[in-house]
């Protein structure tokens, strides 16, 4: 079986980092750790060291996630990162001391499920600022408040807004100074403290420190940036994170020099992807070529990138993938690799988490667990 290995020690020191980060800024900041899909091992290690206690809360888009957390460390503020499907209010409301929303109907049960079990449930509301995701829209947003803010068991702890996971819109200073705006024609209409402005996620940081991020910002909702060292905007590095947190290594099922086109009619009956190397049957060149266990229900080809440079992409279909590995020798004349021996991959943010969600993939967790007792 194919297996992914995640070196939680590197997640802390990442935690760390960005911990100081928000600090120097004077900020608040959520670990939102969905790609971990709820991973009891891997959470339990990230969970109970130190550096957790200086987060805001633990953000996740799975409630069965959010319960497991909640098991792990019952102390830490567990937020819901995704608006709450109605048939979900009263657990949502159990297992999350934040929510975001963008729905008053949904708010309004919420308030109920809340009073039921005699809570006051925290809520920052979204707002539309081009992405075209979740968020009320502007000339909404005094009724919204206004309803909000008389719901005797909802705490209405902010303002936010979602930019760059659908259609990739930046942060850009103009976007975030409108939540700054909105923020404080609440507070003067409402006589409220709206203390949290949430705007800002992996996609942000590379601006904090720059006048292109208004100071006002004060609250962060970071994934990528702790499990991969990066930024979505430039998909680089972001300072100095640790970037090789998931390693990925597919076992070699077969080794065998075959042509890079196939022989044959070529059918609609195919459900994989391949490469388009532009060769045809008549002039295509053979290469060894190497098929591995995993497949597109997994992940998707496109979301691994080989360590090894040599090794290309060829096709995958539903529990298979095969690579073309050249030559296969090196030094010219030892085989680089045997069946049995395993390809090593890089994945994606996105690649990380469909491994982590996939049933199939053995998880291999590095790093040291950290004892604690919890009060």
């Amino acid at each position: 079986m194919a297996e992914l290995l995640i070196h939680t020690d590197r997640v802390i020191g990442n935690i760390e980092k960005i911990n100081a980060l928000m600090k120097k800024q004077g900020a608040q900041w959520t670990l939102i750790s969905k790609v971990l899909s709820g991973h009891k091992e891997s959470l339990n290690r990230v969970l109970m060291h130190p550096a957790i206690d200086e987060v805001h809360s633990i953000g996740d888009s799975r409630l069965s996630s959010l319960k497991t957390i909640k098991t792990l460390r019952p102390d830490l503020r567990t937020m819901y990162i995704k608006p709450v499907p109605q048939n979900l209010v009263a657990a949502v409301v159990q297992s999350a001391d934040i929510s975001l929303v963008s729905s008053l109907r949904t708010l309004h049960m919420m308030n109920e499920a809340a009073g039921r079990i005699g809570v006051r449930h925290s809520v920052i509301v979204m707002i539309e600022l081009g992405e075209l995701r979740e968020g009320i829209m502007r000339e909404n947003i005094v009724d919204f408040y206004s309803q909000a803010f008389d719901m005797e068991h909802i705490e209405v702890s902010g303002i936010g807004t979602n930019l760059g996971c659908m259609y990739g819109i930046e942060p850009i200073y103009d976007k975030m100074i409108q939540l700054s705006l909105y923020r404080q024609l609440l507070e003067v209409m409402f006589d409220r403290e709206l203390p949290l402005i949430s705007g800002g996620s992996s996609i942000t940081l590379p601006m904090l420190g720059s006048r292109r991020l208004p100071a006002t910002t004060n609250h962060f909702r970071i994934g990528e940036a702790v499990f991969l060292g990066t930024s979505p905007i430039d998909n680089k590095r972001f300072g100095n994170l640790s970037i090789d947190i998931f390693e990925y290594h597919a076992n070699i099922l077969e080794i065998e020099e075959k042509q890079s086109a196939p022989d044959g009619v070529i059918s609609d009956a195919a459900v994989g992807h391949v490469a388009d190397n532009g060769q045809t049957e008549a002039d295509a060149e053979t290469h060894c070529r190497a098929i591995v266990d995993f497949g597109l229900l997994d992940v998707d080809a496109s979301e691994l990138t080989p360590r090894d440079k040599r090794v290309r992409f060829a096709g995958t279909t539903s529990d298979l993938t095969v690579y073309e590995i050249g030559d296969n020798l090196r030094d010219g004349e030892m085989l680089r690799y045997h069946v049995g021996d395993t390809l090593a991959f890089a994945p994606t943010y996105m690649g990380a988490a469909r491994l982590m969600n996939s049933k199939f993939i053995d998880k291999i967790v590095k790093g040291k667990l950290h004892e604690r007792s919890v009060n």
